[in-house]
């Protein structure tokens, strides 16, 4: 088994209560704070930046199921630690980070944009022109630290095809809500439910 997850308690912050939810995955234990992010749900803030060894420990575990790939990408930010260190550990010479708004040091940038359902909005992607003539013909690992509703993960698959790249996979540290737990497509290492804010009982 390559995760385990637990239970909610909750924490005394001096200023009242708060929920939170302890997690295993990868050998590495961490509590993570509940917190709203809409009116009806709750979500547990998984955030990896700055934590080397959560990072490392799922790297490596990552490193053992993931498809053969030429590249690996992830789009900014949170994603970046662990497509870094996959990379490392794979033995590769570089890795792509796709950028949400077109930087001012992007001499020549190759852009996609995808409409998020989530936000109702457009979502931009984008990496640099040279980085997209290096994606054509290969195949390409999509990686990130949480794969949700899918939207960031199919925005990188279609800037992926628009270069001429073939995504052979979606990687993973965790999946979360029900619908992304199902889903046959994705690698991931551990659960994270979804929390209504009617109940203090996890939607699994």
């Amino acid at each position: 088994m390559f995760y385990e997850t637990v239970k909610l308690f909750e924490r005394d912050t001096g200023e009242g209560l708060m929920d939170e939810y302890l997690l295993k995955v990868a050998g590495v234990e961490r509590k993570l704070p509940i917190v709203r992010i809409a009116d009806n749900i709750k979500i547990a803030s998984f955030v990896i930046l700055g934590d080397t060894e959560l990072v490392e420990a799922a790297a490596q575990e990552l490193k053992e199921r993931i498809p053969d790939a030429d590249y690996f990408i992830t789009a900014e930010a949170k994603g970046i630690p662990l497509v870094y260190e996959l990379s490392r550990l794979c033995g590769k010479k570089r890795y792509f980070v796709a950028r949400k708004s077109i930087k001012p040091y992007m001499s020549d940038p190759f852009a996609t944009e995808v409409y998020s359902i989530t936000t109702q909005r457009k979502q931009l992607l984008c990496i640099e022109k040279e980085e997209s003539d290096l994606i054509k013909g290969k195949r390409i690992l999509i990686v990130d630290d949480v794969i949700s509703t899918g939207e960031s993960s199919r925005a990188l698959e279609a800037l992926v095809t628009r270069a001429g790249g073939k995504v052979v996979g979606k990687a993973a540290i965790l999946a979360e809500g029900k619908d992304a737990v199902n889903r046959d497509d994705i690698i991931y290492l551990g659960e994270l439910p979804l929390f209504p804010i009617e109940s203090s009982d996890a939607i699994q």
